[in-house]
């Protein structure tokens, strides 16, 4: 088992209120657990907090203050954090060259800072405590990238190789780390008021093109169910020996195993050009 908190557990979940957030806490309620939900709209919440075990906040998570406060707020509560989910993100479409610092580094606050500064302030406490779990809502943009995908893919990456990290880190405290890689699901992230693109060029057309095209056009469309998402994420939680990344959904499967098979191509095929580059004569020791 990923952690062992006793039979009620509590959850800390980000961006929950809709989508994999609001799924997830449902899926933990329904077990019997206790959750801290949190949305930049504590107003969208309103349905979860009118069960006594929901503890609804009001939480931007790029907001360093905000963060302290929650956190602070839910162990005022519940005393304890048993599991963070850092779930809040959103789409982003546009070429390299199309995508401005501004928009680069907001997105890297959202999807970066903002959960490796709240695995920061919990991980006292699951220390403190004897154990915890800390879930990463990734994506399939963590393992695979598509032409104008490019800045949602860095910050996915950048997630997953910290958090490969903080797994042999924290292992010894009874921490587990879980990675979840989902693929197209019906959440709310390609409906038009919340996909953001940066401004397109014409020069990349033919390249981004069909990436917004398919963002724009796939609203509602994604073959994937959040509430089973949930379900396969707390199966994996209460796995005795569970995974680091998980991926959901037969699209992210099926492209991170062809992924998986074009690096192990490549790196057969530069082997030898690779191992050629050590220093020549014996070894100075």
């Amino acid at each position: 088992m990923i952690y062992g908190m006793g039979a009620s557990r509590v959850w800390f979940i980000t961006g929950a209120s809709s989508g994999f957030g609001r799924e997830l806490a449902n899926a933990a309620l329904g077990r019997g657990d206790r959750v801290v939900a949190g949305a930049r709209d504590a107003g969208r919440l309103a349905d979860l907090a009118t069960d006594d075990r929901v503890h609804a906040i009001s939480l931007d998570v790029v907001d360093g203050a905000a963060r302290e406060r929650a956190v602070q707020e839910a162990l005022g509560r519940f005393g304890r954090i048993d599991v963070l989910v850092n779930n809040a993100g959103r789409t982003q479409v546009g070429a390299v060259e199309e995508t401005t610092e501004e928009e680069l580094r907001s997105l890297f606050e959202l999807h970066f800072f903002a959960p490796a500064a709240l695995t920061r302030l919990v991980l006292p406490h699951m220390r403190a405590q004897g154990g915890g779990a800390i879930v990463q809502m990734s994506s399939v943009g963590g393992q695979i990238t598509a032409p104008g995908f490019g800045a949602y893919c860095a910050t996915k990456f950048a997630l997953e190789g910290l958090t490969q990290a903080l797994r042999d880190e924290v292992a010894p405290f009874g921490i587990r780390t879980l990675i979840v890689e989902p693929g197209a699901f019906r959440t709310g992230l390609f409906r038009p008021s919340a996909a953001y693109q940066s401004r397109a060029m014409p020069e990349y057309a033919d390249t981004v093109g069909p990436t917004r095209e398919y963002v724009g056009g796939n609203d509602g469309l994604q073959p994937g169910d959040p509430a089973k998402a949930a379900q396969a994420i707390l199966t994996a939680l209460d796995a005795e020996d569970p995974p680091l990344r998980l991926v959901l959904g037969e699209d992210a499967i099926d492209s991170i195993r062809s992924r998986l098979d074009q690096l192990t191509g490549e790196l057969l095929e530069w082997e030898e050009v690779g191992r050629r580059t050590a220093i020549d004569g014996p070894d100075p020791l």
